[in-house]
């Protein structure tokens, strides 16, 4: 008997009944994997603020991003540092995991990418300050840090 290469597909809640083992079955290319499904599906979720009247400090650190470089196609790899203070709502820590891991595939140059990391992160959750800083990786002997600010506007009164 040769050697065989064989295939389980198992999907989250599946039971042992339904897993599927053949040599010939595969799962094609044009079918996502269940996280790739979340990250394609997922958006920016928040939550109201624990303490609306408190002014406090969140620093979250995403040292897994990846983006391709819209000129060469290599990859990318950085640090995210995001620190804000919330106003009314505050992120949801697996809705940015999955916002941030959907820049894996896209051509942006690093500082489009963080410009648009804090355009989105405002749109969702309005903080009073936010401050986000992407360091990426050394190429080609180059080095760049990329920090963008905002700071919410009050309205006159």
């Amino acid at each position: 008997m040769g050697d065989r290469n064989w295939l389980f597909i198992v999907e989250p809640n599946m039971s042992n009944s339904q897993v599927k083992s053949s040599e010939t079955e595969s799962v094609t290319n044009t079918e996502l994997k269940y996280g790739e499904r979340q990250i394609t599906e997922g958006q920016l979720i928040t939550f109201p603020n624990p303490r609306p009247g408190r002014s406090y400090q969140i620093n979250i650190v995403l040292p897994e991003f990846t983006c391709k470089c819209p000129f060469s196609g290599y990859p990318d790899f950085a640090t995210i540092d995001l620190t804000y203070v919330p106003d009314q709502s505050v992120v949801e820590l697996k809705s940015i995991k999955l916002y941030i891991n959907s820049y894996r595939d896209r051509y942006i140059s690093h500082e489009e990418s963080v410009n648009q990391i804090l355009d989105d992160f405002v749109a969702a959750c309005d903080p009073l300050s936010v401050h986000i800083k992407g360091d990426f990786n050394p190429r080609g002997n180059v080095h760049t840090v990329v920090e963008v600010h905002h700071h919410k506007q009050h309205p006159e009164s």
